[in-house]
């Protein structure tokens, strides 16, 4: 090839507005070659799960087609990154590699890896920061260590962003120039990985409620702040009203960044007061999650919290954990919730909350059993929030729920779906012979979750 062309390696950031890595490789001149792997046999990365899967093919879909539109090519392979990366540079002759951060603790040691060895072969490579707000190693306690509460976090956050804000978004590129051989640089076909079901064909629902991609990024995003944001303070715990931005699965495969989430929020004078405060806020518990994976890497599989290593967990009850997942344990708002999710690849946050206390506190089932469905089940599973969250409901995790708040399902039905529109739109059984009884006492179970939390 004529010129050495730069390899923009697309990993948790399938957009091409606001993405440092390809900005950075257009200001270099040279021809761009847009790479995506499937990571799936590396060591130690997690694959995605199957409603991931789903999204990713729609995600790429979409982005390869925006790169084509401004002239460019998406290059697809699967396999081991670091292999297929050196590979490239010895087809192509890249002069440089450039690519977005990563927090995992398998992903940095893979990317420090391969920053090393492509530098040992002369490239030019850089990593950027394009999925946070702010760094990890940037909001740290007085005495330099990570933040444990969430609080003083996101206090600590909102004071930096005063002086020093979040970046302002970057415009997209007018053009991607491919290399003059582009059409030599072997790629796999998107179809053949697979990713979508067939048999069955589950992603009916997925289908109907999502659009993968930057477009459908932004226009979500629009149409949450444009009027949906109103009254989110109060309504976002509704789970029948529409009320929450449904913006997780984008952001968790980047077509859209939190920078331009923020400046969405606080652009044009918009009057979003407390609405707009609240919805920032939840920016940042996403923020929190992603520092806390960054301090302890083994988020998904150990507990923060080391004493909660003695908790008591009994022998799982199988059929009461499949009843969970399936949502057929005579608890409404369970149910309800456990149906949301395998119809749609989401579940309302306050319901995700009921969920996850009625399997690791009435059930008594490891939160990593959750965590793993939901890894499975969820469009937005994400490697730092999705293990996060479940164990801050189990009580185990940073800023926990004290083990003491099992959440009443039938108290949270009253509270936040009192005229039963969320019920019914999920079990249209309710009240028939269909229906099933309870698979266990809430408040008999309530106590023996007390009881064995008291032991650590």
């Amino acid at each position: 090839m004529a010129e050495s062309p730069t390899i923009v390696w697309f990993r948790d950031d399938l957009r091409l507005a606001d993405n440092p890595a390809l900005h950075a490789a257009i200001e270099i001149g040279a021809p761009i070659i847009c790479l995506y792997v499937l990571e799936e046999d590396t060591n130690g990365l997690r694959p995605h799960g199957g409603a991931s899967r789903w999204w990713l093919h729609g995600s790429l879909e979409a982005l390869g087609a925006d790169i084509r539109g401004l002239g460019g090519t998406l290059v697809l392979r699967r396999g081991d990154a670091a292999q297929i990366l050196d590979d490239l540079v010895t087809e192509t002759g890249a002069a440089a590699a450039l690519w977005n951060r990563r927090y995992g603790g398998a992903e940095r040691d893979l990317d420090t890896r391969i920053k090393t060895s492509l530098r040992d072969r002369g490239l030019d490579v850089r990593s950027f920061s394009a999925t946070l707000l702010a760094e990890p190693w940037e909001i740290t306690t007085g005495q330099g260590n990570p933040y444990a509460v969430f609080t003083p976090f996101w206090n600590a956050c909102l004071t930096r962003h005063t002086t020093n804000p979040p970046r302002h978004p970057i415009a997209e590129p007018s053009q991607i120039t491919a290399p003059t051989a582009a059409a030599d640089i072997a790629s796999d076909d998107l179809d053949a990985w697979a990713l979508r079901p067939t048999r069955p064909d589950w992603a009916g629902g997925l289908r109907d409620l999502w659009t993968p991609g930057e477009a459908g990024a932004h226009e979500r995003l629009a149409d949450f702040i444009d009027g949906e944001i109103i009254g989110y303070a109060e309504n976002r715990d509704i789970p029948a009203k529409p009320a929450t931005s449904r913006l997780s699965p984008h952001l968790r495969f980047g077509e859209i960044s939190p920078n331009q989430i923020w400046w969405a929020a606080k652009d044009g004078g918009r009057r979003l007061g407390d609405d707009g405060a609240v919805f920032l806020k939840e920016v940042g518990w996403r923020e929190f999650a992603h520092h806390c994976l960054y301090a302890f890497p083994a988020l998904a599989t150990d507990n923060w919290r080391s004493t909660f290593d003695a908790f008591p967990w009994p022998d799982v009850d199988e059929e009461a954990f499949e009843a969970w997942t399936m949502g057929r344990t005579g608890i409404p708002m369970v149910d309800a919730g456990m149906r949301e999710l395998w119809h749609t690849g989401t579940m309302h946050n306050r319901v995700r909350m009921v969920v996850a206390s009625f399997l690791t506190k009435n059930l008594l089932i490891h939160w990593r059993r959750g965590e793993e469905w939901f890894w499975d089940t969820l469009v937005d599973a994400d490697p730092a929030s999705n293990p996060f969250n479940w164990q801050w409901v189990a009580g185990s995790g940073a800023d926990a729920a004290p083990y003491f708040r099992v959440f009443n399902p039938e108290r949270q039905r009253e509270r936040f779906d009192g005229d039963g529109a969320y019920i019914r739109r999920w079990i249209p059984e309710l009240g028939t012979m269909a229906y099933p009884q309870p698979i266990v006492d809430l408040a008999t179970t309530r106590q023996a979750a007390l009881a064995a939390y008291k032991q650590v």
